[in-house]
Formats: C-alpha cells, structure tokens, sequence
C-alpha cells in the first residue's frame, strides 16, 4: 500500500467518526504538499465543511488531530485555510523505501483476463516511401502509449495499419517500369522502403517537367495541363487495373511492397517498436465496402443520383461525407470502417485508439459517428491519440519532393553525433570497440526518443538533434548518464562486501526524504500518464526524479558513509532510484546503459 493510500484511508475513517460522512477512500487523493508550507502531503477538507457546520479551519484542524492520535504515519500537521497539510513520521519513509525496493514492478498493475483490451494502431506507413521523421514520432508515442496502458493494468494489442494500395502506389511502381531498367534492392545495395521511394520522387520529378511542357505548348495554365497529362492517366490506369485485379499489376505490386516490407523491418527493429498483428488496406477497403453496402441497406447511408453513396451526419452538426464515389472506388473512410470490422473479428476490443496526427481531426470525429452507428460497441468512445507535427530548424518536409528526414538516415545521424559528444567528454574511455558501439546506439537513440516523448504529445514541437546528445539538461543522455553512475555505486558497494544491515530505525535527513517521496509518487505518475495519454508526464517525472538524486548524491556521502545503518539506506536509495528510471524510461522505449 502506498503512502497516498494509507492517509486517504485514515481521512475516510476520520471524517466517517468526526461527522458520520461515508467517503470512499478512492475519492480522496493526498497531493505533494508545496514547498512554501511544511508537509509531505495535503488533503482538501473542503468537501467535509457543510457536513461538519465549521469554517474550513476548524474542520482542517479537527480531522489533522484524529490523525496525529490514529495514524502512526502522520507525525504533525498545519493547516492552511482548506487546505490540511500533513508531515510522515520520518522513518515511516524508510519503510516506503523497503517496499519500493522490495517490489520489482513498484508503479506497474498486472493485467488479468478480465482486464480491458485496449487496442493501440500506430506507424500506417505507405508503401511508396521510406518512414520518415513524422512517422519516427508517431511510433515512439504509439508504442510508448502501449507500455504505460500495459503498466496500468491493461490488456494491450498493438496494430498498424499499412496504406498498400491507392495512386500514390502506382506512381511509384509506373516510375519503376518507366526507369528502373529491372534494379532491384541487392542490385542498387538499397533498402527495398528507399528504392521504391526514389522511384516515388523521380514520378514527380517527371510529372512537373510533362506540366510545365504541355502548359507551354498549348498556352494554358499548369492546373489546365494536369488534367492533360498522359503520366497521370498512365497511373490511374493502372489503379483500375489493380482494382480488377490484373495478374501482371498485381505480380509487380507484391513484388515490389515485399522490398519495402523488408525495408520497413529493419526500421522497425532498430526503432525498437513492434506490433502484435499487421492490417493491410488492399485486405480492408473491401470490407469496408461491404460495410457500407449493409448500412446502405439499413438506411444508415444513402445514394445519391450518381451512384455514390454518402452519410448525412447533419444531425451531429456535421455535414455529408462520401464513402463510395461514383464508380464504386472507396476512400480512406470506407477503408477504416473495413479495418474496424476486421479488428473487432480477430479481438474482443473494449476501447480502440488510433496514434495520428491532428490534421486528422475531423476524420476521426466522422469515423467514430459511423462505427457507432453500424454497431461497434467502442465507436462512440474510440479515441484519437491527436498529436502535433514535428519538425526541424530547416522547416517543413515533402516527400514528393525528396525533402523528408529519413528515419533511418535520423537514426544513424543520432547514433554518430553521440559517438562524437561521448568522445569529446571522454565518457568512452577505458571501453571495448563492442561497448563503444552498443553504448552509442543506446546513447544515440535514447537521445532521439527522449527528446521527442518529453513534448506534450498534443503539441507541434521542433526536432533538434544537436540539442537533444546533451550530458546536461532535460535530455536523454542526462538521465542515461545518472542510471549508469548509480550503476558503478552499487557495483561498488558489492566489490566492497558490504552486507546489507537493517535502516529502518534511521532517521532520513530532508533531501533523502524528498527522494523516497519523489520514488513514491511513480506509481500515480504511470496511472496519470495512462489516463491522459501522455508519455510526456512519464518523461519529465524521470528527469526531475534524476535532478532531484544528483543533488543527494553532490551533498551526502554513500559509499565512504561510516555509520552502516545510513549507508544501507542510501545505497537503498540508489537501488529504487536506478530501478524506477529504468523502470520509466522503458515506458519511453528507451534503454539505460550499465556503463558509460
């Protein structure tokens, strides 16, 4: 049980024998008391005051003093108009330490079968391109966002969706045809994701130069001679020949997704994310299809005179959307509504909830009000984890003008520029070439995913990667560097023989009382994090966490402490701060280092 816990029960009793008022203790939620007024944590009497007929003061001063005399934990208190602030018997704390160490998943609850199954879609890359540095924030929040739903007690599925069909697709594989001359990815020594992307830049590159010549040559506007343009209908062409299933668009099409499905692996696992079961759109979008038909026959749909069939959410205050044009062909509406229809076969799923960006917004306002109304029970509730855009100093990104970041390109520049810095501080000293490498790429990455998930998830942010390799600050690297030097002290402690002894009956000094405490509030952190969706608030606990142990450890003396009593309860210390910031940054997918 944890410290919170134990004062909201002894409130509930207080207020339960002081004015016969039934207060679930759930209800009552101590707060970290403010550093201007003395206490550890404070209670709200405010909700008591009508029942009790006293001012706030009084009420404040009657249920401090039932605790001061019931609660062994509660040494004193103050009150400070509503506000009760308490103070924790100080070696009360040294027990908070011993279960916090004791316990190896302190902050996490074990899912059990009846646990909700939350399912988490995330990446939905396209097949025409390589993951770019958008898609790079978008996995680390979606997988980030799994592992804190998993440490709250959920039953987590993580999915992705890949966009494999459409005319972005045939873009790149008439680019290939055009002026591939038969390279494969062994043959240029390139990964299939980047391959196929160069062919997606060179079909634009070709397309632009074909507008500009037919705009010339027949004296009308560039927006006149796209509607001319004989690359363009070479590429729709061969999307209808794709929905009619062509055997030789289709043998080329797999072929050449399987290069970038070999490519995005390789991505995926240096990235460190992963997905318990993939969706496919060219599987989708015919289901969906089918699902509109049902609610067109339901009379949840309509058609209108030329074939195509739309919702009419006026009733919602929104407007009408298409689900099926004219010729039959579907949108990325009807290929969701497929998605969902298939997801809810394969799992029995209590809430469902899509990593995308914001520019979506209105897209899953409209999906939500669809899915309720063909009868998915978790439609209505379905969340969309919205996330700002990320960019760097330079700007904004095109993919159809090759101006994208690179996930992998990223990934390697972080890794080299940790190399660099780590070099020049000497953190690489006395190391093997083999430690030199994991440590850089833990360094490197940790850095990236770090800098990326500290930033309120609902926030456009800007990507700086000199910034983010920083030893000092609110970065990765900081908190990477604090795990490694508690890491050397426990290693030392052992290389000393130290036995550990019992500290219980110690009395921790101020600072050593505010780390248990900060340790303390992990759990209601994650718990927190889960509920707002927020890696953010993972993130930044870790950082104030390590600032909050860098300053113990400059003022107090751990391994040449003399009394054994208090060094047993510092070296504690170190053991259930390095175990919660390891703890933590997993919940970022980050990795600590044991060395640097």
């Amino acid at each position: 049980m944890t410290i919170e816990e134990i004062v909201a029960q002894a409130v509930a009793k207080a207020v339960k024998e002081l004015y016969g008022v039934e207060t679930a203790a759930e209800a009552i939620v101590p707060q970290t008391t403010r550093k201007e007024y003395e206490g550890n944590l404070t209670i709200v009497v405010f909700p008591w005051v009508k029942a009790a007929r006293k001012a706030p003061e009084a009420v404040g001063n009657e249920i401090g003093q039932w605790l001061v005399e019931n609660e062994p934990a509660i040494d004193r208190f103050n009150v400070i108009k509503g506000f009760l602030n308490l103070v924790i018997e100080p070696t009360f704390w040294n027990s908070v330490l011993h279960h916090i160490v004791e316990t190896p998943d302190y902050g996490f609850t074990e899912a059990t079968e009846s646990s909700p199954l939350v399912m988490v879609e995330y990446s939905s890359p396209n097949t025409n391109k390589p993951l770019h540095l958008g898609h790079v924030r978008n996995n680390l929040l979606g997988y980030s966002l799994s592992q804190i739903l998993k440490a709250c007690g959920n039953r987590v599925v993580k999915t992705n969706i890949v966009n494999d069909r459409g005319i972005h697709i045939c873009k790149s594989m008439l680019a290939w045809l055009k002026w591939g001359d038969g390279v494969t990815p062994e043959k240029a020594g390139k990964k299939g994701d980047h391959l196929i992307g160069d062919f997606y830049v060179l079909f634009d590159k070709h397309y632009k130069a074909e507008i500009k010549e037919i705009a010339k040559r027949d004296n009308i506007s560039e927006e006149e001679a796209e509607k001319r343009s004989p690359l363009m209908e070479e590429a729709r062409e061969m999307l209808r020949r794709w929905e009619a299933k062509d055997p030789e668009v289709r043998k080329l099409w797999a072929m050449m997704n399987e290069w970038v499905y070999a490519g995005f692996d390789q991505t995926y696992k240096r990235m460190g994310v992963d997905f318990d079961k993939i969706y496919y759109e060219s599987n989708t979008y015919l289901e969906g299809k089918e699902k509109v038909m049902e609610g067109l026959e339901k009379g949840i749909m309509f058609r209108k005179e030329d074939g195509s069939v739309w919702a009419d959410l006026s009733d919602a205050g929104l407007d009408q959307k298409l689900l099926l044009r004219a010729d039959g062909t579907s949108v990325y509406m009807t290929q969701d509504i497929g998605t969902a229809k298939l997801r809810y076969q394969d799992f029995p799923i209590d809430k469902m909830i899509y990593v995308v960006g914001n520019e979506q917004n209105y897209h899953f306002q409209v999906l939500s009000i669809l899915l309720d109304r063909l009868g998915f029970k978790w439609g209505k509730d379905l969340v969309h984890f919205s996330y700002g855009m990320v960019e760097l100093p330079e700007g904004k990104m095109k993919s159809r003008e090759g101006t994208v970041v690179d996930a992998d390109d990223l990934m390697e520049e972080m890794v080299e520029g940790a190399r660099q810095v780590s070099q020049e501080l000497g953190k690489l000293d006395g190391l093997t070439a083999q430690e030199i490498d994991e440590i850089c790429e833990t360094v490197g990455l940790g850095a990236l995913k770090y800098f990326l998930l500290k930033v309120d998830p609902r926030k456009n942010m800007l990507f700086n990667p000199k910034e983010s390799i920083d030893f000092n600050g609110n970065t990765g690297p900081f908190i990477q560097y604090t795990y490694a030097r508690i890491r050397s002290v426990l290693r030392k402690a052992a290389e000393q023989g130290f036995d550990k002894v019992d500290y219980l009956t110690v009395t921790p000094n101020e600072k050593e009382i505010e780390l248990i405490q900060a340790l303390a509030n992990f759990p209601s952190v994650v718990s927190e994090a889960g509920r707002t969706f927020s890696p953010a608030l993972v993130a930044n606990y870790t950082y104030d966490l390590v600032k909050q142990f860098n300053q113990f450890y400059h003022d107090y003396s751990i391994l040449k402490e003399e009394d054994k009593a208090v060094k047993a309860l510092r070296l504690a210390l170190c053991e259930a701060t390095a175990s919660t910031v390891k703890k933590a940054m997993g919940l970022l997918g980050i990795s600590v280092p044991e060395r640097m």
